[in-house]
């Protein structure tokens, strides 16, 4: 089970280890969604009404979703994706605003934030999404306008899991190693795997000194 990540990544347990991960610059193909176990999404793409059929059925049949920062823009369908995803960008309401993050983690008994008490980062925060944050498992907050604004989720619609990540806007950010066990253990935990599967990439190319 791997992840190659460009605007979609597609996961798989298939048999032949070169066919277990494939990319999409736009959308994923039928196969994708017949055999992935996990779909990562860092780019926003069409909504369309024939897509949003694709991903209900994913999710039906028990599919997991990572949506990560640009990927949550529901374009001409914010309501629709937020239906699928928890909470979506919605351009005639949403802000934005790039700069220090502060993440407040809250129900910290999640795997995914297991451990984790706080974590800063320099990079982009949306807020005020439409959506039913009734409907979210909120695991961790930022402070905009004044009020806690969601930067990381998770929801379970239908069968499926989705993990989203707001955060992500910056290269730099994915060289974070607790971002990236944030990250893995979401992509591990929307795959219905556990979340600790990942953990050995968090620290993979990246500088560490004592």
């Amino acid at each position: 089970m791997i992840v190659l990540t460009n605007d979609c990544s597609c996961v798989s347990d298939r048999e032949d280890s070169s066919k277990r991960g494939t990319k999409a610059t736009d959308w994923p193909s039928a196969e994708d969604f017949a055999q992935a176990d996990v779909i990562v999404s860092y780019q926003r793409g069409q909504r369309t009404p024939d897509r949003a059929a694709e991903l209900d059925a994913y999710l039906a049949r028990g599919g997991g979703l990572v949506y990560i920062h640009w990927a949550v823009d529901g374009r001409n369908d914010p309501d629709g994706l937020a239906q699928r995803i928890g909470l979506a960008w919605d351009g005639d309401r949403s802000k934005y605003r790039h700069g220090a993050l502060e993440q407040r983690f809250g129900n910290r008994q999640h795997p995914i934030v297991r451990n984790f008490d706080g974590l800063q980062l320099l990079d982009e925060s949306y807020w005020q999404p439409t959506g039913d944050r009734g409907r979210v498992s909120l695991l961790a907050t930022g402070i905009e306008d004044g009020q806690p604004q969601p930067l990381f989720w998770t929801v379970e619609p239908r069968q499926g899991r989705v993990f989203v990540s707001i955060p992500g806007h910056f290269a730099w950010t994915f060289d974070d190693p607790l971002f990236r066990i944030l990250l893995l253990r979401g992509i591990a935990w929307a795959a219905d795997e556990p979340v600790d599967r990942f953990n050995d990439l968090a620290i993979a190319g990246v500088c560490i000194i004592d």
